[in-house]
């Protein structure tokens, strides 16, 4: 499979489904980027550990800080503790908050978001809206 056949499924993946963690998952905040494909996140109740991209992400799918993620607990891992799952874009938490499954924690960093966005969106004159992306 090519680079570009690959990023364009991936992409579809992550843009498309809407997921839902299981018991074992977890959905966390990223806090910073440390380096190779390592990312350091928070839980809701506050523990802070590495997460690891998976090599289906890697030069596909870039996180920065403050993204929100679902992760797969490793048990071999020392400092490395997860692995990213899936990566959650507005749309995502927005469908988790309506199901009840955000956590409270994290509650009001989203809801901050989406109240700077729509203070930017205000703030542009209508000729000069650009359409939103998916994430």
């Amino acid at each position: 499979m090519s680079q570009a056949t690959k990023r364009k499924h991936v992409v579809k993946e992550v843009l498309g489904e809407h997921m839902v963690p299981s018991d074992r998952q977890q959905i966390v905040r990223v806090l910073r980027t440390p380096g190779n494909n390592l990312h350091e996140v928070e839980t809701a109740q506050g523990q802070r550990f590495l997460v690891s991209m998976p090599s289906k992400y890697r030069k596909n799918i870039w996180i920065k800080r403050g993204d929100f993620l679902i992760v797969d607990p490793i048990e071999e891992g020392e400092k490395v503790k997860a692995e990213i799952s899936f990566v959650l874009c507005k749309d995502h938490m927005r469908s988790l908050q309506k199901q009840g499954l955000w956590p409270e924690a994290f509650s009001e960093v989203v809801e901050k978001h989406s109240n700077m966005n729509r203070r930017r969106a205000l703030s542009f004159p209508l000729g000069s809206i650009v359409a939103p992306t998916a994430c």
